[in-house]
């Protein structure tokens, strides 16, 4: 039995795999974002823990005593502050918080090589540039910061006691030279910080520590190794088989992403794509990424009066109209891929008396579906071969969506078994890699499809008509974002 722990934006999941690779139990513990002003978004490390504690405690008692090893996946970017007795300093700054996107500029202006160690631009959701903007603004935080720890290893140092993160989530930190898989010197002077204030770095499948004595017992688990795991993607690759060249998926989560597996290192920064490490040893992983997807249907869900998101996708799905007029931008918490715009804001265009709360839901999902293909276009321009992709993540559990978003990207789209929990299944498997001494492509496998949405003709004409007035009023209207 393996278990897997992923961290996210929204909640704690974990998952119990057996042998075989079936995931015998599952739970989940919430979580939400403070916002205490424009831009900012925060947690609490303190709530991740505990939603942790909850989610394991809530798997089958019996189940979870045979565990030979953890893995852990997790939102990415995180910054937790330590002072030198690992108490927090301030709420972490999260991977949607756009407070840093000055210091991202004089990051980019004080050190032209930055993109080509990195191989990636400064965007205000990576890591360093948050440490940059405390530099200048909580200048007392700042100097007693003595450790920074991303959200699954703020959770592994409780579990371990070790300072320690993997190759895949440490490349979001933009403090990493990523072709050579360690941390640079150069950028982290540039943020006046050195190796002290960072983790040891291991690959996804080496283990990093053992549990604590006293948190196997809480827990109801043997005391055995905790693997290195990986962001929230790159495990999701892990969990899905995305683990060979050109293999892909899409991530439907709190935030969209589309990625792609690389067996080598190939950055285009300018792009907008993301260039990072993947959890496994050897291999790399471009991805677009849009920062509200299913976070933004959650939104439109709540403020339409839906009781759940769920809801939402089953009007969406009994009202089954594309929408004529009604375009939603989901620019929530700005944009990544392909923008790089932490000041774009979301909006609905072209309501008139008739439109109902469907419509909106409908608009929702096409919205988007609009920006994920704009990621897509982005990475085909970066060089990639995007003909199909697997899907992952929460919002996979809605078939209806995936017609809108196959005929929107013109591709099938594969949904395989386990899809809603990819990362936290990817963490499992890392797990096991970390103690079986088995290869990854025996462990790595892609779950079984179990449905394959191709592309509606008649859909495809019309998105294909619509997407370029959702481009346009982006475009049209960026300056005007206050």
């Amino acid at each position: 039995m393996y278990l897997g722990i992923d961290i996210g934006t929204s909640g704690v999941k974990a998952v119990l795999v057996d042998d075989d690779q079936h995931i015998v139990d599952q739970a989940s513990s919430p979580l939400t974002v403070n916002r205490p002003k424009a831009f900012w978004s925060e947690q609490s490390p303190s709530d991740w823990w505990e939603a942790t504690c909850a989610a394991v405690k809530s798997l089958d008692p019996f189940k979870r005593s045979g565990v030979k090893a953890i893995g852990l996946s997790g939102q990415m970017h995180g910054a937790t502050c330590l002072d030198d007795q690992n108490r927090v300093i301030r709420p972490a700054i999260l991977w949607n918080d756009g407070r840093s996107s000055a210091q991202c500029k004089t990051m980019m202006d004080d050190m032209p090589t930055l993109t080509s160690i990195s191989g990636n631009l400064a965007m205000p959701g990576f890591t360093a540039p948050k440490l940059a903007w405390m530099r200048e603004h909580e200048k007392d935080n700042f100097k007693k910061t003595s450790k920074i720890l991303l959200t699954k290893d703020y959770v592994r140092l409780l579990m371990t006691g070790a300072y320690a993160s993997d190759m895949s989530d440490s490349a979001g930190t933009l403090w990493m030279d990523v072709k050579a898989r360690d941390w640079s010197d150069d950028i982290l002077s540039l943020t006046n910080l050195d190796r002290s204030h960072m983790p040891e770095l291991f690959e996804g499948s080496e283990a990093t520590g053992v549990l604590l004595a006293n948190i196997a017992t809480d827990w109801g688990v043997p005391q055995v190794p905790v693997a290195g795991g990986g962001g929230d993607n790159a495990a999701g690759a892990v969990g899905s088989g995305t683990v060979t060249h050109e293999d892909g998926f899409l991530s439907l989560g709190t935030s969209g992403v589309v990625f792609l597996a690389d067996s080598g290192y190939r950055p285009n920064p300018e792009s907008g794509v993301h260039t990072f490490c993947h959890a496994l040893p050897g291999m790399w992983h471009h991805m677009s990424v849009m920062l509200s997807a299913a976070s933004a249907v959650d939104f439109v869900s709540s403020i339409t009066g839906f009781a759940n998101p769920a809801d939402l996708y089953a009007a969406a799905e009994d009202y089954n109209q594309h929408c004529d007029k009604v375009i939603f931008l989901p620019y929530l918490s700005g944009e990544r891929t392909p923008h790089n715009n932490p000041n774009a804001t979301g909006a609905f265009f072209g309501l008139t008396n008739d439109v109902n709360r469907n419509t909106l839901a409908q608009a929702a999902l096409e919205g988007v579906a609009f920006a994920l293909a704009d990621g897509i276009d982005a990475l085909r321009e970066a060089g990639a071969n995007v003909n199909g992709l697997t899907v992952i993540g929460g919002g996979a559990r809605s078939h209806y969506w995936g017609k809108i978003l196959a005929s929107t990207f013109g591709f099938p789209l594969n949904y395989r078994s386990g899809a809603a929990v990819g990362p936290a299944f990817g963490a499992a498997r890392l797990a096991r890699l970390s103690v079986s001494g088995e290869k990854v492509a025996e462990v790595c496998r892609p779950p079984s499809i179990d449905l394959t949405i191709q592309p509606d003709p008649k859909l495809q004409d019309i998105y294909a008509r619509r997407r370029p007035i959702f481009q346009k009023l982006y475009t049209n209207t960026k300056e005007l974002n206050l």
